[in-house]
């Protein structure tokens, strides 16, 4: 059941941060950027989140682009949600609307690109990381083939803006929804739902990222990697995608199970890569037995998950 979430109260103009410092107001959207679907009291063990597929472009984001719009929306992780919606059964699962062009989900707070970003010099870490260096931080600045995307640097009280409207919000309801699944069967398994472009002839055509056993039980792993084998597809562990801010926030060693999983656009979308295609049932077969064997596994092998304890 898909939910309305006009939970959050927006932040006003003047709140005070953690900082010290006087709070930017939000961009003027009405509702959260993600849905939820599923119940709040989760059915499974396992939850779903898709952060990249979205396609809400908003106003600003378009003023400020300096190339084509087909250039951000390489950043996609084109119609993954169609996917994962073709496979879910009654999971609970978040899905952001908004593009990752304007905001990534999968970055932190503090991964924020000073060449694009006025506020990055007061949060940023004391080592930019490899993805920032590339472009691909908290706001990408640049994508391959098209080049720096951005017509001129973003404010500090813009790019705070983002987090608070769109960040912040998402994961506070991933956490939420895990704590809640946590609180009914005794562990939760987040499976975070990507795509990637093509890894060439002989590469892998999925790849299982767990932070090279740091998200997750090994057993999880080697449930999904299993199913992917069986199904004559190439599989690969954390190389080239290991997870990134997902997995690194929401994961807890022993209750919280936190996995990427990435599949090949190929494997679902049309020849030109742009809508889904006819390999979409066979992809979305495959991802729901992954589902099914990782709450097998989270009831920690038997036919039905247990409920824990009150």
């Amino acid at each position: 059941m898909r939910e309305g979430l006009n939970i959050f109260q927006p932040v006003r103009a003047g709140c005070m941060l953690p900082s010290g410092e006087m709070s930017p107001a939000p961009p003027p959207f009405d509702l959260p950027s993600f849905d939820r679907y599923g119940d709040a009291v989760p059915r499974s063990p396992v939850v779903l989140s898709v952060p990249h597929a979205g396609r809400d472009y908003p106003p600003a984001l378009l003023a400020a682009l300096r190339v084509p719009l087909s250039a951000a929306t390489v950043l996609e992780d084109r119609h993954v949600d169609a996917l994962a919606f073709a496979a879910r059964g009654d999971e609970t699962m978040l899905v952001q609307r908004r593009a990752r062009a304007w905001i990534d989900l999968n970055r932190s707070e503090q991964e924020r690109d000073p060449a694009i970003d006025e506020g990055a010099r007061a949060t940023a870490l004391p080592a930019p990381s490899a993805k920032v260096r590339g472009g691909l931080g908290l706001v990408p600045r640049r994508v391959n083939g098209a080049g720096e995307l951005w017509r001129r640097r973003f404010t500090a009280s813009e790019v705070q803006a983002r987090i608070l409207a769109d960040h912040r919000p998402y994961h506070a309801m991933l956490a939420e929804t895990l704590d809640a699944t946590r609180a009914r069967f005794g562990v939760a398994v987040l499976l975070d739902v990507h795509s990637m472009p093509s890894l060439g002839p002989g590469g892998p055509k999925v790849v299982i990222g767990d932070r090279f056993g740091r998200s997750a039980d090994s057993r999880f792993v080697d449930a999904i990697e299993r199913i992917v084998r069986d199904a004559a597809i190439p599989v690969a562990r954390n190389t080239p995608y290991a997870g990134a801010h997902v997995l690194d926030t929401h994961a807890r060693g022993g209750r919280v199970h936190a996995i990427q999983l990435e599949f090949d656009r190929g494997l679902y979308l049309d020849p030109a890569g742009d809508q889904p295609g006819d390999g979409l049932a066979s992809t979305a077969a495959i991802l729901r037995a992954v589902i099914d064997a990782l709450a097998h596994e989270a009831a920690g092998g038997r036919g039905q998950t247990a409920i824990a304890a009150e």
